[in-house]
């Protein structure tokens, strides 16, 4: 891996987390451009994954090395992790709406949900992806959790107890890299 590997804004628009190669994470003006925190050193390989709190105050990130961390978004002080658990690599982080869990889907083709403040598993393994779990985002009122997948799937979990609510969306003739839920 090489260069920055994942970026997001924060809920205000104001800032840019970035993920890179380098294993850290930092965050920037983004009218301005300019560094404003970091780097924030953790992980011990690549970082692939970043995303804000809906709060703003929190950044999770997860890496290579099989980690989900989450900082602190203004000073980088780690409140949680390096958090271990997956036993590949943790290609996307999302956090729920409340802010109060992540969710974190991996290389080893499950997704789980951690608790923010204690890294501490709270659900999953949510297992039935037949290839790595590229990405994962939490709906509106935090009840699921969609997840896309190297297998060319998207599948709809209930986020609590990890049961597949709708049969895998099958159509795609790639890997699933993103995946959104509308606004409304």
């Amino acid at each position: 891996f090489d260069g920055v590997l994942s970026v997001e804004f924060s809920p205000d628009g104001q800032y840019i987390a970035s993920g890179s190669a380098d294993r850290t994470i930092r965050i920037w003006d983004a009218a301005e451009g300019t560094l404003l925190a970091g780097p924030f050193e953790g992980h011990s390989n690549a970082v692939l994954s970043v995303a804000f709190s809906p709060n703003g105050d929190h950044i999770a990130s997860g890496s290579v090395d099989n980690t989900v961390c989450v900082w602190v978004a203004a000073t980088g002080e780690l409140v949680a992790g390096p958090v271990t658990g997956h036993s590949h690599w943790v290609r996307s982080v999302a956090f729920s709406p409340d802010g109060s869990r992540i969710a974190s889907g991996s290389q080893d083709k499950t997704i789980r949900i951690w608790d923010v403040k204690t890294g501490k598993l709270v659900a999953g393994p949510f297992e039935g992806h037949s290839n790595s779990v590229t990405s994962v985002a939490f709906s509106l009122n935090g009840h699921h959790i969609a997840s896309g997948s190297a297998d060319q799937t998207i599948r709809l979990w209930d986020a609590t107890t990890g049961e597949l609510v709708a049969a895998p969306f099958e159509g795609h003739s790639g890997f699933v890299q993103s995946i959104a839920f509308s606004p409304d």
